[in-house]
């Protein structure tokens, strides 16, 4: 899928930041490095300014509230991290005059770095942008949004594909990205390239902003630990004794991580009907291509490790889901269960209002069983009817039924 022409590519953010620019002052879009914030971000300013770019920052190092008042709007403020200063700044001004659509900001860390001095509380509505979901590139931003059609818990909501990948078309899937330079634009060599060097100047120069007392080399190794055990819920002294590091540093590096929107942690889901769940959150890099950048993987690789497999699919999986969150009216949170005892495990529950929930599982299978449901079915049996519907994901061609309330759906169902 190498895309050569540079027209912008719709993506699901559009809408909403559309909606919220109409009526509110002042928007932050975050998400993680060169996903196309900016890109998208240009499409709603009269204005653009650089602040990572020296010759365009000095006016607001020196004076930021006079630079925002000479500003024509909508004015989009591009890396805001680049002039810390500039947030006070546009609070100040939304203070002063409160009109609509007057400033888009965007930033590759997040905002809240020390809650206690954030400005934005009021006055910054953020926007989360994620990398390029594959609906996206396929030119269906616009479409039904999965996790609204498995809510209704109607199998005709699903069709099958038309031309669904294999397994092999999954995991190179996964471990193209979502990054919209290497995704739609490069291939082979070049994209493993680009992710290399982007995973390089992550452990480098972006960490180095926001904490420059980090070693390189101890941050390449706890990313490593975190991308072996990506989509899992490991101990943590498994993670940090992996990486050669003690538990205070892992807790750093890990913040870090969060912090540049290249890790992110699933809460465990609770429920006061069910007892015995475990608390801890499950970690997910936020992009799959990531992982097989930093240990050096191939699509062969990763078909011949199976537990690897089942990992770099679930990381996909929760990448193209989790931008549908932002969108969708009934705002679901993402979850993951997982029993005490390990007798039950799901791998993401979508809460929506009310108590509702739809649940998820991810099978490296192209034929899953009713077996493979058996999760799906214990908490349909405890839940009721807040149990709304369940799919098991897979590689096969074709979706059915495989209980009440509970399907096995293709994968590419996610974009379909």
């Amino acid at each position: 899928m190498c895309v050569a022409s540079r027209d912008y590519v719709p993506r699901l953010a559009d809408a909403r930041l559309q909606d919220l620019i109409s009526e509110l002052p002042a928007l932050l879009i975050t998400g993680p490095r060169a996903t196309g914030k900016t890109t998208t971000a240009r499409r709603h300013a009269r204005t653009v300014v650089r602040l990572d770019v020296e010759a365009q920052a000095r006016a607001f190092q020196a004076d930021p509230d006079v630079a925002l008042r000479a500003l024509p709007t909508p004015a989009l403020l591009d890396e805001w991290q680049a002039v810390p200063g500039v947030l006070g700044a546009v609070k100040r001004a939304v203070d002063d005059e409160a009109g609509a659509g007057r400033f888009l900001l965007t930033g590759s860390v997040r905002a809240d770095l020390d809650a206690q001095t954030w400005p934005g509380t009021g006055r910054l509505v953020r926007v989360q942008m994620y990398g390029l979901a594959v609906r996206e590139m396929l030119g269906r931003a616009q479409e039904e949004l999965f996790l609204d059609r498995l809510a209704r818990a109607d199998i005709e909501a699903f069709q099958a594909p038309r031309d669904p990948p294999d397994l092999l078309g999954y995991v190179e899937l996964a471990l193209r990205g979502g990054y919209p330079d290497a995704a739609l634009h490069l291939t082979g060599a070049a994209r493993h390239a680009w992710l290399e060097g982007y995973l390089d100047q992550l452990l480098t120069r972006d960490v180095e902003q926001l904490d420059g007392a980090r070693d390189p080399l101890l941050l390449r190794r706890y990313f490593e630990a975190l991308a072996l055990n990506t989509a899992g819920v490991a101990h943590d002294k498994t993670i940090y004794d992996a990486a050669g590091i003690n538990r205070k540093t892992a807790v750093a590096y890990q913040r870090l991580f969060e912090n540049l929107f290249v890790l992110d942690t699933l809460p465990a889901w609770s429920n006061n009907r069910l007892s015995r769940l475990a608390r801890a959150g499950k970690r997910c890099i936020t992009d799959a291509s990531l992982v097989a950048a930093s240990l050096r993987l191939d699509e062969t690789a990763v078909l011949r490790d199976g537990d690897l497999l089942g990992r770099i699919l679930e990381t996909f999986v929760v990448s193209q889901i989790r931008p549908e969150v932002e969108l969708s009216l009934a705002r679901p949170r993402l979850y993951h269960l997982r029993a005490r005892d390990g007798a039950h495990e799901i791998d993401l529950i979508a809460e929506l209002p009310a108590g509702n929930v739809v649940a998820v599982e991810v099978k490296a299978d192209a034929a899953p069983r009713l077996a493979d449901a058996r999760h799906l079915e214990w908490l349909r049996e405890q839940l009721g009817d807040r149990f709304l519907a369940g799919a098991v994901l897979h590689t096969g061609p074709r979706p059915f039924r495989l209980a009440e309330r509970i399907f096995a759906l293709p994968i590419s169902t996610l974009w379909e």
